[in-house]
């Protein structure tokens, strides 16, 4: 009875161990013992910035896989993705190592791609995406602290000067202190100016507070637009005559563009000046009037003989009348 008893604790202490190891395989192996392990894909990046096997693969923020190893091949460094059955990758899909936290671990983030491009297969390479690194933003970070540190000391020496040369608000305060009395001065004419505009005095203050005279200044504002109206009106008559002198149309269209009209006008120049030079050479019967003075000694004799003769007429008869007429004549 006791060796029946032993032999049965032996048994079942010998299946526990069994079933403590199995499970121990299943939970380092991942539960992968005759399943499906999917499929693969590389990544190739500059640097794995710390991603280590085991490490997530997520797609949309969802868990598709896990990083199965790491390796350098050339001058590279490559994750080989193990993607979990029943998740497809798009072949345009990209992949970017991102960190999960300050410090949390790192993970694999892939893209969704295009719908209308194929999916990858089995040892297909995906294409990557680089991000920044938290310690190269550090470094940056650092970098420009420093920068900004030798800004500011730079400013701060620009302000408060050094030993060689006084800084600027030294050279505002001695500004100030020799020219107190001329900016008390300029601060009590314009108090002073501001107190007669105040008051109404002078053109702006009256412009303030004088409302007749803002009357007076918008209606006068409103003639300039009137006048400005008129103006543009003329100017809109003055193009319309410009436009028909244009188109030939009126007498200086026509003096201007048709070349008949230009014809006569200068024919009727040169025959003016021809007259006007023969009658200041005294040729013809009007220049001989207007430069003879003997014609007009001539006109005024027969003139005086008309005026006798017309004297002796009272007592004669018209035949008489007309040879005395003719005979005082001629």
């Amino acid at each position: 009875m006791n060796n029946m008893q032993q032999t049965a604790r032996v048994g079942l202490f010998f299946l526990l161990g069994l079933a403590l190891t199995w499970v121990t395989f299943e939970t380092l192996s991942g539960g992968k013992v005759f399943k499906d392990q999917g499929y693969n894909v590389v990544a190739g990046f500059q640097t794995l910035k710390e991603l280590t096997d085991g490490d997530e693969v997520r797609m949309a923020g969802v868990k598709i896989g896990e990083v199965e190893r790491t390796r350098l091949s050339g001058r590279r460094a490559e994750a080989l993705l193990r993607i979990a059955p029943g998740y497809q990758i798009k072949s345009d899909a990209t992949a970017t190592i991102v960190m999960a936290g300050l410090i949390g671990t790192n993970y694999i983030s892939i893209t969704l791609g295009t719908e209308s491009a194929p999916y990858l297969e089995d040892g297909d390479e995906i294409q990557t995406t680089s991000s920044p690194d938290l310690n190269a933003v550090m470094a940056q970070i650092g970098e420009i602290g420093k920068k900004l540190e030798g800004a500011l000391g730079d400013l701060g020496g620009a302000l408060s000067g050094n030993g060689a040369s006084p800084g600027i608000i030294q050279k505002v305060d001695q500004l100030v202190t020799e020219n107190r009395e001329s900016i008390k001065q300029a601060t009590s004419n314009l108090q002073q100016i501001t107190d007669k505009v105040n008051k109404g005095e002078g053109t702006l203050g009256r412009l303030i507070n004088d409302s007749s005279l803002h009357d007076e200044l918008v209606a006068s504002m409103g003639e300039i637009k009137s006048g400005a109206a008129e103006a543009k009106n003329f100017m809109a008559n003055a193009q319309s005559i410009i436009d028909q002198v244009k188109s030939g149309k009126g007498v200086i269209g026509a003096l201007v563009f048709d070349e008949t009209a230009a014809g006569d006008l200068r024919t009727s120049l040169a025959n003016f000046r021809t007259m006007s030079d023969k009658l200041s050479k005294g040729e013809g019967t009007l220049g001989k009037l207007i430069s003879d003075d003997s014609m007009l000694t001539d006109v005024q004799a027969i003139m005086k003989k008309a005026d006798r003769a017309l004297d002796g007429l009272d007592d004669t008869g018209p035949i008489t009348a007309v040879g005395i007429i003719a005979n005082g004549l001629f």
